[in-house]
């Protein structure tokens, strides 16, 4: 085989390479990850701080609702045992919709929608909170595992203002 032709058939072979990762059926995966998501609404809802934790990789991370960043499974349960002796005490997560895209055939990204009940939070924050989730799993010897989390509230959309409001309508706001 000449050089030219073994050249192209390699360039063609690498080429085609990441196709063929993604194109796979990850739909046993995608079923575990959601697997993953039931059980973080378990976890939470028995308020059992360390099987929530072995959710997460040994360094998985986790930043919260309002900032705070936890590293590490032992953080990670310390922090939760703590809020669930009074804050969320009384809380019930559910998980309402999981959308999961692969980067790699070990490494997915789920955005996990999710409400809670019953959290003793402060004054004018509506109930059921619900918010949206950003996490990494990473799958490790078979399991997958939340490697990093991300948190955030959430209130409905609503359209964006096509101006400031008018003096009338919005007492101490002026244009």
């Amino acid at each position: 085989m000449n050089r030219q032709l073994l050249s192209a058939l390699i360039l063609t072979s690498l080429a085609a390479f990441p196709a063929a990762v993604f194109s796979q059926d990850h739909s046993q995966d995608e079923a575990e990850i959601r697997t993953v998501e039931t059980r973080q609404q378990e976890a939470w809802n028995h308020h059992d701080a360390k099987a929530y934790a072995n959710l997460f990789t040994e360094d998985g991370d986790i930043v919260n609702v309002v900032g705070w960043w936890w590293i590490g499974k032992a953080e990670i349960e310390k922090k939760l045992t703590d809020a669930y002796a009074f804050v969320f005490r009384e809380s019930a997560l559910t998980i309402t919709d999981v959308k999961v895209k692969f980067l790699t055939p070990e490494i997915a990204v789920a955005h996990v929608k999710w409400t809670m009940v019953g959290a003793r939070t402060p004054k004018g924050i509506p109930e059921p909170q619900q918010g949206i989730q950003i996490q990494i799993l990473q799958k490790q010897a078979g399991k997958w595992l939340i490697a990093s989390f991300q948190n955030t509230n959430s209130i409905p959309e609503r359209p964006f203002p096509k101006g400031p409001p008018s003096p009338d309508s919005s007492p101490g706001l002026k244009p």
